[in-house]
C-alpha cells in the first residue's frame, strides 16, 4: 500500500526530532574537531566508525580504556546557560583515570543526549571537548548526539564519553610497582572537578543552608567569583605533569591516584597492593574556597574528604632517590607539587590503609574505616 501523502502527516520533527537540526549542529563542530587530529587518525569523522592506529616504538602495547560522565555538575551548566566548560570536565575525568596506569591517551568518544538538538549548545559543549582534547594531546576520534525528546526535561542533556590510551607494559604504573617508602607528591586541582555537586548544590543554595544564589559572591574567595563561576571552574587535566615524567630516566614515577568521588579516603588505596599503607599528612594543603564555604554550612570532616579532592587532584607515588628530578620535572611544566607523606608497610591485613593527618580544618586524624 502506497504511503499516504496528506496534509496533516505526522513528521519526525513533529515528534520531537529535529534531523535538520541534528545535521547542522555536525557541520559546525567538523571544524572544532579537526584541531584534535593525530598523526595516527585514519580519515574524518563522519563516517560509521572513527579509525586510529598505535603510535610508532611503543613495544608491547597494552591498550586502556574507560568511561565517565560530568554528573549534576551539568545541572549548573543548564541553570546558568553556560555550555563551553563542562566539556573539558568530562574530558578530564576520562583521561586522568587513563594517566595513573601510565598510558598516553589516544582518543576520546562523546556521547550527548539532549531533549531537543539545538546547534549553538551543541557547538558550544563541543568546543569545550576539543579543548579538553587539546589540553590531553588526543584526538576526538568521533561520537554521537542523541536527541530523546520525552527522555529529558526541557534543555537538559547528559554527557558522557569514553576514552582508549596505550602505555608500553614495561611502564605500566599501579599496585604492582609502588612501594613502601615512596614519598607521595600532590598536584593541586582547581576546586570541586566534578564530584560532589549533588551535596555542593545542597550547601551552597538551598535555603536551608547557604541559600546562595549563582550570581552572588563565594563568601572567603580572593578572586571574588561568584558562585557560579566556582562551581563551573574546569577539572584541571594532569597530561602536561605526566608527559613531563615520562622521559626521565630510573622511572621515578611508580603510581598515581586520582581524586575522584570517594575523595582522600578511597582512592589512594586504589593505587596500593594489600601490603601496603599510606600515611598522608594534609598540613600543605588549604582547601579551596568553594569546599571550605561547603564545610561551613555543617558537612564533616569524613564526609568531606570521602566526597571531595579537598585541594589534591591527584597524587603521585614516588621513588624517594629521584624526589627531587621529580619535584624539578614538574616545575618545569608549571606544577607546584606538594610533599603529603609516604607509602609504608601495613601493620596488619586489618589495619586502616589510608591514615590522613596535619591539616587544621581536620581537627584529628582520620581514618580509613
Amino acid at each position: 500500500m502506497p504511503v499516504q501523502e496528506r496534509k496533516d502527516l505526522l513528521t519526525y520533527k513533529g515528534a520531537g526530532v529535529d534531523i535538520s537540526a541534528g545535521n547542522e549542529a555536525v557541520r559546525r563542530i567538523k571544524r572544532l574537531v579537526a584541531g584534535t587530529r593525530r598523526p595516527e587518525q585514519i580519515g574524518d569523522i563522519g563516517g560509521f566508525a572513527g579509525l586510529m592506529g598505535l603510535p610508532a616504538g611503543v613495544g608491547d602495547p597494552v591498550l586502556v580504556a574507560c568511561t565517565d560522565g560530568v554528573g549534576t555538575k551539568l545541572l549548573v551548566a543548564i541553570a546558568l546557560d553556560r555550555h563551553d566548560t563542562v566539556g573539558v570536565d568530562l574530558v578530564a575525568m576520562n583521561v586522568n583515570d587513563l594517566l595513573v596506569t601510565g598510558a598516553s591517551t589516544l582518543f576520546v568518544l562523546d556521547y550527548i543526549a539532549c531533549d531537543r538538538v539545538v546547534p549553538e549548545r551543541i557547538e558550544a559543549l563541543v568546543s569545550g571537548i576539543v579543548d579538553g582534547c587539546k589540553q590531553a594531546r588526543c584526538a576526538l576520534l568521533g561520537g554521537e548526539t542523541a536527541e530523546l525528546p520525552g527522555l529529558y526535561a526541557r534543555d537538559h542533556y547528559d554527557l558522557a564519553a569514553f576514552a582508549v590510551g596505550v602505555v608500553e607494559r614495561s611502564k605500566m604504573l599501579g599496585p604492582t610497582r609502588v612501594k613502601s617508602g615512596d614519598v607521595v607528591l600532590g598536584l593541586r586541582s582547581s576546586g570541586l572537578h566534578s564530584n560532589g555537586y549533588s551535596l555542593a548544590r545542597k550547601a551552597l543554595l538551598d535555603p536551608a543552608h547557604a541559600g546562595l544564589a549563582f550570581a552572588d559572591r563565594l563568601p572567603g574567595d580572593p578572586a571574588g567569583r561568584s558562585v557560579g563561576e566556582a562551581l563551573l571552574a574546569p577539572t584541571r587535566i594532569y597530561e602536561p605533569a605526566f608527559a613531563a615524567l615520562r622521559g626521565l630516566e630510573h622511572a621515578p614515577l611508580h603510581g598515581a591516584a586520582h581524586i575522584t568521588g570517594g575523595g582522600l579516603l578511597e582512592n589512594p588505596a586504589r593505587a596500593l597492593a594489600d601490603d601496603l599503607a599510606l600515611e598522608l599528612d594534609l598540613s600543605p594543603l588549604e582547601l579551596p574556597p568553594v569546599i571550605a564555604a561547603i564545610a561551613a554550612q555543617g558537612v564533616g570532616v569524613r564526609e568531606l574528604l570521602r566526597t571531595f579532592n579537598c585541594g589534591v587532584g591527584m597524587l603521585l607515588y614516588v621513588d624517594p632517590a629521584h624526589v627531587d628530578v621529580v619535584r624539578a620535572a614538574l616545575a618545569a611544566v608549571g606544577e607546584e607539587p606538594y610533599a603529603l607523606g609516604r607509602v609504608v608497610a601495613r601493620a596488619a591485613a586489618d589495619a586502616p590503609q589510608v591514615r590522613l593527618a596535619g591539616a587544621s580544618w581536620m581537627g584529628g586524624a582520620v581514618e580509613v574505616e
